[in-house]
């Protein structure tokens, strides 16, 4: 019996290569239907976002006319000319800046630490300290703030940076520590005890061993915190009443008064507040894939 090869599959042994060929999927009813309902749902999700950009470039006397225009005729600078210029916007993202990188960076260090705890020891009431954490994610944040106000009061933090710092880190340590608590449960044991046999102290294995494995969790935690820190509205107007530390979501705020609302320049601060958070979720995009998804080495 002779058997016949084609002349490709020869040229693929000779090359030693394996061609393997996928078999071309049809388009089908229901794969239309999908890549229409995705595309829909893209144009709902991002014209919010157009809006406010298209918005940020009309002027005071075009933002309200009819018939409504969806590119403008006449487009001007000048609402993020008077953005920075007259408002001191440039002080409130600087104040947004610091105050969000720093809760953010030490909320990370502890809920890291705090996670390898209660993933690699075990000790009496580590069930209570878990459900803890969990159910302060369950409290609305004005229920303490009576307490909280007259706490941050009596330590003389009300209306200070730092006080505001203090108060975010606390506020995600929690999440922040039952998120890497479930990166840590992925990574096997004998990773650090083969460290520690070398000679690293636990803290030692940690840090040179498990940390860089668990860089896409620690890094999608972090993004996290930020982006929650720089997006707090309620307790950045109650604890900061001065404009110097005025953190962006309260200057956002002050656009709207009892009756007007100042469309063009609201817009504008949107664009720029919008923009740090799309150039970090762009720039770790693949990293919080990783860490939203595997997050470190599996058993």
């Amino acid at each position: 019996m002779t058997t016949i090869v084609a002349p490709e599959a020869t040229a693929a042994v000779v090359t030693g290569r394996t061609k393997i060929r996928q078999p071309r999927r049809r388009p089908t009813v229901g794969g239309a239907l999908r890549f229409v309902g995705l595309g829909l749902w893209l144009v709902i999700t991002l014209f919010p976002l157009y809006w406010i950009a298209l918005t940020s470039f009309k002027s005071p006397q075009t933002v309200n006319v009819f018939p409504i225009e969806y590119w403008p005729s006449d487009p001007s600078v000048q609402n993020y000319l008077n953005l920075f210029e007259f408002n001191d916007f440039g002080v409130f993202l600087m104040n947004s800046a610091v105050v969000s990188l720093s809760a953010g960076l030490v909320a990370t260090l502890i809920a890291l630490l705090s996670a390898f705890v209660l993933s690699r020891f075990e000790f009496r009431s580590k069930g209570a300290v878990l459900v803890a954490f969990l159910l302060t994610q369950m409290i609305p944040a004005f229920i303490a703030l009576g307490p909280l106000y007259s706490m941050m009061s009596n330590l003389g933090l009300v209306d200070t940076r730092f006080g505001l710092i203090l108060v975010y880190i606390a506020i995600c340590i929690p999440f922040s520590t039952v998120m890497l608590r479930g990166f840590f449960e992925n990574v096997p044991v004998a990773l650090e005890e083969a460290a520690m046999i070398d000679g690293c102290s636990r803290l030692g294995a940690l840090f040179r061993v498990l940390v860089p494995v668990l860089t896409p969790g620690i890094i999608a935690a972090f993004i996290f915190n930020f982006v929650n820190c720089w997006n707090e509205l309620f307790l950045s107007v109650v604890l900061i009443h001065s404009t110097e530390n005025r953190t962006i979501p309260a200057t956002l705020n002050g656009f709207i008064s009892t009756f007007n609302v100042d469309w063009g320049s609201l817009s504008a601060a949107a664009v720029v507040t919008i923009l740090p958070t799309m150039v970090m979720f762009a720039l770790a995009s693949r990293w919080i894939v990783q860490g939203l998804t595997a997050g470190a080495v599996k058993e």
